[in-house]
């Protein structure tokens, strides 16, 4: 899949996941450094929000909104996945005041080659929303076509409300 970064044309390892597909497995990292693995994850709704670099603008406010998100929809469990270290997501929460959802560090590029949201150009994750079932499976996909816009949050909102029923 190609997608535009700073108006240049990029390509993914690969097509990531689609609606109706199930989770793969990977392994992450949690801020102190602990082994995530993708099993871990699942048990309830899922929201996966991947960002290229927590350190900049777009992907900050992205975090953000999820964050405050996740305490509207107790329910669901919010994930965002970039592939900062573990000590660079733990500075950046402390310094935003992010503790309402679990930032993941993708630096061993387990997640990103799994779902095929690597950018191996760049060496960063595509910035993408992928809203899961309890068990893993794909509800709800969105890659955004240029890495440094927005996701459309409210479609990714509206994918959670078959869970809240």
């Amino acid at each position: 899949m190609e997608i535009v970064a700073d108006d240049n044309k990029v390509q993914l390892v690969g097509e990531p996941l689609a609606v109706g597909d199930a989770l793969p497995h990977f392994k992450l990292f949690d801020e102190d450094g602990n082994k995530v693995k993708m099993a871990e994850l699942l048990g309830k709704p899922l929201v996966i929000s991947v960002v290229p670099d927590l350190n900049t603008p777009v992907c900050s406010v992205q975090t953000k909104k999820f964050n405050q998100q996740a305490d509207y929809h107790q329910n669901v469990r919010f994930v965002t996945v970039s592939k900062n270290t573990p000590l660079e997501q733990k500075n950046w929460c402390a310094a935003e005041g992010v503790t309402n959802l679990s930032v993941l560090s993708d630096e061993e590029e387990s997640f990103g080659y799994a779902t095929n949201l690597l950018v191996p150009d760049l060496d960063v994750l595509a910035r993408a929303v992928y809203v899961m079932d309890a068990e893993g499976k794909v509800v709800y996909r969105q890659v955004v076509p240029n890495i440094g816009q927005e996701p459309d949050y409210l479609a990714a909102l509206d994918a959670l409300e078959q869970f809240e029923k």
